[in-house]
């Protein structure tokens, strides 16, 4: 709680990962990948629940073992690869108004971004909450070599390069010449419940923005982005 707002911090992990098979559960520097955010979030000074949703037994099990709670089974229909985080969102949120217990605040925390800190999630709870016009904050990281002014695309017929926009006016950009773009790194998420439910997005108009330094912007979708999490886990720990 802060500032009298319940909040509510929610890891979704289904059980049926496609690029990288059973990826909430692979491992990751000693323990689970999924142990990473749930402990974050468990050490956080104001998320009131840490709630894992899932379709599949084995990662409920092992999310209770690191102390997460798994109140409720998600449905098979929102376990899909077509089901919607939004959707999963408003299940969990229903789900807990039946049981007569209403949230504030949501905190999405995606369990395949590991290398977030306690730290981040309680520094965008003290943003969002003391923003008044805010409704929703969201992390993001800076993009650096995959930027648009260093992107092209290949013209099918000739074969020749053209920018993004289709034009050809190449210009050679020093990057402090270039304005700062930023992605949507999916570290963390979070919103006033009630707008949430309206819009089904973290991302609108009254959205404030987190920046995360590149390295914690890494998510785990294939292999290789485990061996990049482990050496990075590693060479934090030795600083440490």
């Amino acid at each position: 709680m802060y500032k009298g707002k319940n909040i509510l911090g929610l890891i979704p992990a289904r059980g049926g990962s496609k690029g990288l098979p059973r990826k909430n559960i692979k491992p990751l520097s000693g323990k689970p990948l999924i142990a990473w955010t749930i402990e974050q979030a468990l050490a956080s000074k104001y998320l009131d629940r840490v709630v894992v949703s899932t379709d599949d037994k084995e990662i409920a099990e092992i999310s209770k073992k690191y102390g997460a709670k798994v109140p409720f089974m998600r449905p098979k229909e929102l376990a899909r690869d077509d089901s919607t985080t939004s959707d999963v969102i408003l299940h969990a949120l229903n789900w807990f108004e039946s049981t007569g217990k209403k949230y504030d605040y949501l905190a999405l925390l995606e369990s395949t971004s590991p290398l977030r800190e306690k730290n981040d999630i309680d520094k965008c709870i003290e943003l969002l909450i003391n923003n008044e016009a805010a409704k929703s904050i969201v992390s993001v990281s800076k993009l650096e070599s995959a930027h648009p002014e260093f992107n092209a695309v290949i013209d099918k017929k000739s074969g020749f390069i053209k920018k993004v926009d289709g034009t050809t006016e190449f210009k050679v950009l020093r990057r402090q010449d270039i304005p700062d773009i930023y992605f949507f790194d999916g570290t963390i998420y979070i919103s006033e419940t009630s707008i949430l439910k309206i819009k089904r997005t973290f991302c609108h108009k009254f959205t404030m923005a987190y920046i995360v330094p590149h390295w914690k912007s890494l998510e785990i979708d294939e292999l290789s982005d485990i061996i990049c999490a482990e050496a990075l886990l590693k060479s934090k720990l030795s600083k440490s």
